[in-house]
């Protein structure tokens, strides 16, 4: 081996030590930061199960509700980012943490469809922004071949807060129903919100804004990440603030990931009534079967970041998880009456559906550096947290005029498979790296 390929090599391992520490620092909590803010988002489907019940609320009340989340998200999306460009990332991740975690509380005391409005918009509001704070944080430290696996990391929140969420939600609904006079969900909204609070403080404590603030990593270390990122900045085509907001690209980019948070949300919003549906009635009992489908999706999620990562192709590991999630969905309603056979078409839709986000998170910084990815990225999670509202509200419609969700299944089936197609709008030379 020649010096020159020894030295080469050396620079490599010194290259992969540094963004191992980094992963090592960073993605653990930032993670954590996720699951509880996923689980803050979706939980309702969870409170459902009583809520309905104890408030007579129709499945339209609920699914307005639902989606009444991402109106207010939407609206404060893009101004949320703005900000997040003027005051750091740090004070905004905390600032959206501490803020959603007092709303989320406050939903135990919603006696009223209007409260049950009020409250989930302004949960919303709150939390809008979080994601690309975060995704637009990671651009900061992570050059794009090695922030495919830093944003699957931080992604993996969603399978996890199931995995996590859905036999504690399950547990609080069921253990705790009736205590000091306040019903399971109740207490569900309350001890679940917490931890929100908690970590938004943390968040000032541990997080910096950036790389020449954080004293974990030395002088030699940080001119290495600050000369990756530099370096492939320059060859990306938009990095003005403008760029990232009137880009046709970017709007194609955006106009994908509705269809696929079409199927997300469905799937999160509506995942335990489609199994209480198939004969399963303590809360417990769903809280738990629930956590198989997000099982499956994790493990989906890793191996296939990890393929895309190492081929350096995005839109075939992004399009295919897409018509399985849509095979999956379609197979679960035809198997709607059996609980194992629906659990296992699930799991696989599951499986293709949240594989499809952080695979398509690898696009938009693709194209996109500085303040054009902070707006980029906000704009994509904007227009797709429109369907946010529109398959949770679409579902819950159904639900009342057919007394079934399989038709809104279908309808979310076909959502994905739109947004395969569109993928492929995206040239491979732009998108593979």
């Amino acid at each position: 081996m020649t010096n020159v390929a020894i030295d080469q090599a050396t620079k490599e391992e010194s290259r992969t030590i540094v963004y191992a520490k980094l992963i090592r620092r960073l993605i653990p909590f930032l993670l954590l930061c996720y699951v509880v803010a996923y689980l803050d988002r979706v939980n309702v489907g969870f409170a459902k199960l009583q809520m309905l019940n104890d408030l007579k609320f129709s499945e339209t009340i609920y699914g307005l509700g639902a989606g009444i989340f991402f109106v207010g998200y939407v609206i404060f999306e893009i101004p949320s980012n703005l900000i997040l460009v003027r005051v750091g990332p740090r004070l905004w991740i905390a600032r959206i943490m501490i803020t959603w975690g007092i709303i989320s509380a406050l939903t135990m005391y919603v006696t009223s469809p209007a409260t049950f409005y009020i409250l989930r918009f302004l949960l919303g509001a709150a939390e809008a922004g979080f994601i690309p704070a975060i995704l637009y944080y990671l651009t900061i430290w992570f050059p794009s071949s090695h922030r495919g696996k830093a944003s699957a990391l931080f992604l993996a929140g969603i399978p996890l807060s199931g995995m996590i969420g859905g036999p504690l939600s399950g547990y609080i609904m069921s253990a705790m129903d009736g205590l000091w006079g306040h019903a399971g969900w109740q207490w569900m909204f309350l001890l679940e919100a917490i931890p929100a609070v908690i970590l938004g403080i943390v968040c000032l404590l541990f997080l910096n804004n950036t790389i020449d603030e954080a004293r974990w990593l030395s002088a030699a270390e940080k001119e290495q990440i600050k000369s990756d990122v530099a370096r492939e900045a320059k060859d990306k085509p938009l990095h003005s603030m403008r760029d990232g907001w009137t880009n046709g690209r970017v709007w194609l980019l955006s106009f994908t990931y509705f269809f696929f948070t079409m199927g997300l949300y469905g799937l999160s919003f509506w995942l335990p009534s489609i199994i209480k549906a198939t004969g399963v009635k303590d809360p417990l009992d769903v809280g738990l079967l629930t956590a198989i489908p997000y099982a499956g999706a994790l493990i989906a999620m890793y191996l296939i970041v990890r393929s895309s990562d190492h081929f350096q192709e995005r839109r075939w590991h992004l399009a295919l998880p897409a018509v399985v999630g849509a095979a999956g969905l379609v197979l679960s309603v035809l198997y709607a009456q059996n609980t194992t056979l629906a659990l296992a078409a699930l799991t696989v839709a599951a499986a293709g559906v949240l594989t499809c986000i952080p695979q398509f998170y690898t696009l938009p910084p693709a194209i996109l550096s500085g303040p054009a990815a902070a707006m980029g990225l906000a704009l994509a999670n904007s227009v797709g947290s429109v369907a946010g509202f529109i398959s949770p509200y679409l579902l819950g419609w159904i639900k009342d005029f057919t007394g079934s969700t399989n038709i809104g299944v279908i309808v979310l089936a076909g959502a994905l498979i739109v947004g395969a197609a569109l993928v492929f709008a995206n040239p491979s030379r732009v998108v593979n790296r």
